[in-house]
């Protein structure tokens, strides 16, 4: 039997037993008609991860998406995100070993349940940083082309490339992982520590992003972290935004400031406050999503009683207002809207 069609036959019987399957993976989550739905990968509580447990309308049973981080694909992918396996060998012992096709672990499987949430997430972790490490700076390379051709000038040490990352590019593609192009993005807490890497996939030929589905692809934790960009001098005032290239574009019109990009509309309103912060700018999507996002940060930190303001682009976002009007443009529209919530900076 090929490689291809033992990995599909597994995924076929992992689906076949998706209930069973979300029961002993992810006993926090609780079932909601045809879906069990759970916080997201590792096994938290919460409902931004859906998992499909009968086949309904086309689509297969098995098949996940996490609403949070755009993540999707079967229950395999799946498997391989709990457990954080380093290699996809070990994911696909662990899917005959549930299937009963191979002998269990030696400790018990409740052992493994109880210990897998914490042990999972680090495993995650440590893949991210290791595929950070391995980057290269993004000066010169594919990266660099792809944000320049979006108007994006804003880089620094938070962003990287590697010729040759793990893909998987969609979720009935059965083969083993290929690789593929990416600019890396490194997420950190408040303490500088990397929790997690963002992947963002490109095509060598386009300089774009790569044609498959979700290009935009997160390993390790991002839930109340942030990729961040240092202006180079002590600010109390903060920039955050959603996507990394909505965000860069308002450092590119802004370099003066610090900025912190949460990815997604879901992890502004999760976003954790750094200390010594004194006025937070909350750039959004022109969308219902970022609304509320925005509003359920503004209430988090006027709780805390730390001012902020709203950035709001005039285009559907921050990269879409750069590449039609310009920087210098951006940069004036910004700094009056900054100035009418209050903000007093000399515009040189």
């Amino acid at each position: 039997m090929s490689a291809r069609r033992s990995i599909a036959d597994l995924s076929a019987d992992l689906a076949d037993r998706a209930e069973s399957f979300c029961r002993l993976y992810f006993p926090e989550g609780r079932k909601q008609g045809n879906y069990w739905q759970v916080g997201d990968t590792s096994g938290a509580k919460g409902q931004s991860l859906a998992i499909r447990l009968q086949a309904q309308g086309g689509r297969k049973a098995g098949s996940w998406t996490d609403y949070a981080t755009g993540q999707y694909g079967d229950l395999i992918d799946l498997l391989q995100e709990r457990l954080g396996s380093v290699t996809f060998k070990e994911t696909l012992r662990e899917a005959r070993s549930f299937l009963g096709e191979a002998p269990c672990p030696a400790e018990s499987r409740s052992t493994r349940q109880a210990e897998r949430p914490d042990a999972a997430s680090s495993r995650r972790i440590a893949r991210a940083r290791k595929l950070f490490a391995a980057g290269n700076p993004v000066l010169g390379t594919l990266a660099a082309t792809y944000l320049q051709r979006r108007g994006i000038t804003r880089l620094g040490p938070a962003l990287r490339y590697h010729p040759r990352v793990f893909l998987r590019k969609g979720e009935d593609d059965s083969d083993p992982p290929q690789r593929a192009p990416a600019l890396l993005a490194k997420i950190t807490d408040n303490q500088g520590q990397i929790t997690g890497c963002a992947r963002v996939y490109l095509d060598p030929s386009t300089g774009g992003l790569a044609e498959i589905k979700s290009p935009k692809r997160i390993l390790g934790q991002l839930y109340g972290h942030a990729i961040r960009f240092w202006s180079g001098s002590p600010r109390s005032d903060l920039i955050v935004g959603e996507g990394l290239e909505n965000t860069l574009s308002i450092g590119t019109a802004l370099p003066e400031f610090d900025l912190a990009s949460c990815l997604t509309a879901t992890h502004i309103g999760l976003f954790i406050p750094p200390p010594g912060i004194k006025r937070f700018w909350i750039v959004r999507d022109n969308d219902e999503a970022g609304r509320n996002a925005s509003m359920r940060l503004r209430n988090q930190l006027e709780s805390l009683g730390i001012a902020c303001g709203d950035l709001v682009p005039n285009m559907g976002d921050f990269n879409d207002d750069l590449r039609a009007f310009g920087k210098d443009a951006l940069r004036r529209s910004l700094l009056k809207a900054m100035k009418a919530q209050g903000l007093e900076i000399e515009d040189g």
